[in-house]
């Protein structure tokens, strides 16, 4: 009898443990993001009320820098974050050996030329200073802009990966000045020109569209390289809170609300027609393939029982 009623506790306990380990799987319907203050982590907040009715709480942890963020998210310390463009997430896994991902495209940023002691880029002098930021892709981005804009030359096929030492024109004997993206507008009052990323400008009160003397356009293919996205490690981006976190994020309600809030210096990202047109393509390519194949399959399966009658026929 003692047996049983001690069989019977412990079964009793087993069960109450795994019904309490089902109950807080159920419950733990959190995602924690990273992100930078603007305007990822306020469009992060636009989304939580959103997700909450989807049953999903969203908790948001801002970070003023581009390292760290990443560095939680491949530990598994966070599930994504949501600040980088692609050419960024990419350098920074090349350089730190990071496996992250992009789990979706979200928004698009404009990189702006600001003035600083100077408000007219034909006023530049020998000497004047550029502020730019120091990572790769970013660094690279800002000296495209001021080649865009008749400030410099760069040798060619220098793409993603130029840096100051890549100019090979320089009319107007300018000094490219390199800092961490966080600080470019912090010395906007001591230099010429500060060449910004759309978020730190935002963060630091300037306005893309009526501070900047010139931007990238929206329908140029820097919009298509540099859309921000949500990151996660590789394998985590079929999970159910990132998939629902996409989603809100690409919805018409937080569209709205980029749109409303940012007057154009954030612009959310829209498959392009090509891109559809292409996944079209390679569809009934697919189809085709697949009918053909199966032509094949019926003509081989005809041929092969012509034979065997003709076989019979002959016996």
């Amino acid at each position: 009898m003692k047996k049983s009623i001690v069989t019977l506790l412990t079964l009793a306990v087993a069960a109450s443990a795994v019904s309490g380990l089902c109950v807080s799987a159920e419950e733990d319907k959190t995602i924690t993001v990273a992100a930078s203050p603007t305007p990822h982590a306020e469009i992060l907040e636009a989304a939580q009320p959103i997700l909450e009715e989807m049953g999903w709480t969203l908790e948001i942890e801002i970070f003023d820098d581009y390292i760290i963020p990443n560095e939680v998210v491949d530990s598994g310390e966070l599930d994504a974050n949501y600040f980088q463009h692609i050419p960024y997430l990419e350098s920074f896994n090349e350089e730190k050996g990071t496996q992250l991902v992009n789990a979706g495209s979200i928004h698009y940023e404009p990189f702006g030329i600001y003035p600083g002691t100077k408000s007219d880029l034909s006023e530049l002098e020998e000497g004047d200073e550029i502020a730019v930021p120091n990572d790769t892709t970013n660094e690279a981005r800002a000296l495209l802009l001021l080649q865009d804009n008749g400030v410099l030359t760069l040798k060619e096929g220098a793409g993603l990966t130029a840096t100051k030492n890549d100019i090979v024109e320089n009319p107007y004997g300018v000094e490219i000045v390199e800092l961490e993206a966080a600080q470019v507008p912090r010395v906007v009052g001591e230099v010429a020109f500060a060449v910004m990323n759309g978020n730190y400008a935002l963060d630091a009160g300037f306005s893309v569209a009526e501070d900047s003397i010139a931007y990238e356009a929206s329908d140029s293919e820097a919009a298509k390289t540099y859309v921000n996205v949500i990151a996660v490690k590789d394998g985590n981006e079929e999970n159910e809170g990132i998939k629902a976190l996409v989603e809100v994020l690409k919805s018409d309600e937080i569209k709205q609300f980029i749109n409303d809030t940012y007057d154009g210096a954030v612009i959310p990202f829209e498959e392009s027609a090509d891109a559809e047109a292409e996944t079209e393509a390679a569809t009934e390519t697919a189809e085709e393939a697949t009918e053909a194949a199966e032509g094949t399959t019926e003509a081989v399966t005809e041929a092969a029982e012509e034979t065997t009658e003709a076989v019979t026929e002959a016996e």
